[in-house]
């Protein structure tokens, strides 16, 4: 029972009502659910289990071994090998700086301070990382069996934009996470829901008949337990935040919110600037991590006040288990948010106050480690970048002489927009949608830019483009919602939501009627063109093991337009070859054939597939290649 948003949405909201009704019940039955999860897998493979004990214990009583005892015993083991593959599940351990305590001793003593007075486990790493975040993480050493060791991540931006009251709120937040028993129980939930993720991934739909024995309950358990600890997890997220409260008082609390929001999208500024620099620079810059910081230090962003205000816009969703910015400001007491006043600029940092005198050096370090992590990507932006370069002026020294064709003005704007930005483009591809008004490439890239810049024209320009072309209808729709709904108009923004909904399940039922082809689908002739035949052709041709080529097209049911091929392959057979010289000769077909159109690729003389075989080769004009 997989459920849409919306069904999703009325769980979790009666689910949240049930939570402040009977907290302790709650709590109960989300135990209770994990529990179930495990309990079913253990079972049916305790159940596999003793059905081979059954059978070996057959084979010694009757001492007769059988070729079908062996194929149940064969049978029985494959579902069993694929649960034990499933539930050795791995949580790889966080990367980072590994600050010591006698490096940042200062730094220690807070994260002591915090984790004893909230009686909460002690970490076993700090990790100081380039995020701009911060986190607690508990990696199961055992998988599944726990025995945790606990990471705190501190991000160097983040530290240099917040005070140190600022800083420890945002700590004593991060250590709520793991403080206490409810804290320690929604930890375990945590996990339970990250396995959980594993687990599905490697069993659900899979093969050996764990498919059988699995997507069934699946379909049924992971949307439920997925809802109940969603709430659970929105839950500690409030908790976390009056633990924060607690420590470091409210308005602390209070300031430390809003200068992440405030902060983050200038941090992400700075870095678009450093960036930016390949258009000039082949070479990476070896200090941007220190350029980044010292632009951070006291900063005040001019648009501080509008990003402050777009952030308590924004309505808590169940997109994401973290509340959004006014509902976490009012948890804490702060009813009237109209006029909130901007956090100050910070003149001693949290970095300065807990990093001291190392502080220096891990800038450093963070700038040789950015460096080497770029440079060759950088490279090859900076080559791709003058060749654009060239190109776009070439394009705009014809545009000075004649007019450009619509393909050309197109190209025009797109160097544009890749070279000089937003401002610079826009101009240019409203001139390619007066030349062409079905135009739907420059309707989108036109009504994003203007969805950006908070003008509600963009949506016009973006319908424009979904109509024309389908490929665009879930992501139009998810921009589109995204922008209503940080307006407030949460009526309109489903309406998206819904539409991006449907459409994504269109496109699983699509990516399904393509996942197959059998003798049971309907087949019609090819309406490749001469050229593409001839092409495939002369591909098909450096394959020795191809001697005959048989193309047609199935009769699609979801998005009939966009047409889907089968290239059915007869090939030369060696009487010693292995049974897994087909599929190889699939897969190298598969990565290197250059198909005009999406397709499927089988072997016709491989496999039970006669009647399949006969059905294509029936087919007019099927037949494209014969060595």
């Amino acid at each position: 029972m997989a459920f849409n948003q919306e069904q999703f949405d009325v769980l979790v909201k009666r689910l949240e009502q049930f939570a402040q009704q009977q907290p302790v019940g709650y709590r109960w039955r989300v135990g209770l659910l994990a529990a179930l999860g495990y309990a079913y897998i253990f079972l049916v493979l305790a159940g596999l289990g003793a059905i081979v004990a059954l059978l070996a214990w057959l084979v010694v009583i009757s001492q007769r071994l059988n070729t079908a005892m062996i194929k149940a015993g064969i049978l029985l083991l494959i579902p069993a090998w694929a649960i034990v593959r499933s539930l050795q599940v791995s949580f790889p351990p966080p990367q980072g700086l590994r600050l010591t305590r006698q490096q940042v001793p200062a730094l220690f003593a807070l994260v002591d301070d915090l984790t004893r007075t909230l009686q909460a486990p002690s970490f076993h790493h700090i990790l100081l990382v380039q995020d701009f975040n911060a986190a607690v993480m508990q990696v199961p050493r055992l998988g599944i069996f726990g025995w945790q060791e606990n990471y705190l991540l501190v991000g160097l931006p983040l530290m240099q934009v917040l005070s140190p009251e600022q800083f420890r709120a945002v700590l004593a937040h991060e250590l709520g996470h793991l403080s206490g028993n409810h804290s320690r129980f929604a930890g375990w939930i945590y996990r339970v829901r990250k396995t959980w993720m594993q687990i599905l991934e490697r069993l659900q739909g899979g093969h050996g008949g764990s498919s059988l024995l699995f997507d069934r309950f699946f379909n049924w358990y992971a949307p439920f337990f997925s809802a109940y600890s969603f709430v659970l997890a929105r839950m500690d997220e409030y908790d976390a935040d009056r633990c924060a409260a607690q420590l470091a008082g409210k308005t602390h609390c209070a300031e430390a919110l809003m200068n992440v929001a405030v902060q983050g999208p200038f941090v992400d500024r700075c870095w678009t600037g450093i960036y930016d620099r390949v258009k000039q620079e082949v070479e990476p810059p070896s200090t941007a991590f220190s350029q980044v910081m010292q632009t951070l230090h006291g900063a005040a962003p001019i648009e501080g006040r509008q990003w402050l205000e777009q952030a308590l816009m924004q309505k808590t969703s169940n997109a994401d288990t973290h509340p959004c910015l006014s509902d976490r400001l009012a948890a804490l007491g702060f009813q009237k948010l109209d006029n909130l006043p901007l956090p100050q600029p910070v003149r001693v940092t949290a970095a300065q106050q807990f990093l001291g005198s190392a502080l220096e050096l891990l800038i450093k370090q963070f700038d040789h480690e950015w460096k080497q992590g770029v440079e060759t990507t950088w490279r090859q932006r900076y080559a791709y970048l003058q060749e654009t370069r060239a190109e776009l002026q070439a394009l705009n020294e014809k545009a000075s002489r004649q007019a450009l064709t619509v393909d050309e003005a197109w190209e025009r704007a797109c160097r544009t927009l890749e070279l000089e930005g937003d401002a610079a483009a826009t101009p240019l591809i409203q001139a390619v949608v007066t030349l062409k008004p079905d135009h739907a490439a420059a309707h989108y890239t036109l009504g994003r830019i203007l969805l950006e810049q908070n003008n509600p024209e963009g949506i016009a320009h973006v319908e424009a483009a979904i109509a024309q072309n389908v490929d665009w209808v879930l992501e139009g729709c998810q921009l589109i919602y995204g922008f209503l709904w940080q307006r407030g108009q949460v009526e309109e923004a489903k309406q998206y939501r819904d539409r991006a909904e449907h459409q994504y399940e269109l496109l699983m039922k699509a990516q399904q009627e393509r996942s197959d082809v059998s003798d049971r689908d309907l087949l019609k002739p090819h309406t490749l063109t001469e050229a593409e035949i001839a092409d495939l052709k002369q591909q098909l041709a450096t394959y020795p093991q191809v001697k005959e080529a048989y193309v047609v097209e199935k009769v699609m049911t979801h998005f009939p337009e966009k047409r889907f091929c089968v290239l059915g392959i007869i090939r030369k057979r060696n009487l010693i070859e292995g049974e897994a010289a087909a599929q190889k000769l699939v897969d190298l077909l598969a990565t290197n054939l250059q198909f005009p159109v999406q397709s499927y690729i089988l072997i016709l003389n491989h496999g039970n597939i006669g009647k399949l075989r006969k059905k294509m080769t029936r087919v007019e004009r099927s037949l494209i290649f014969q060595r």
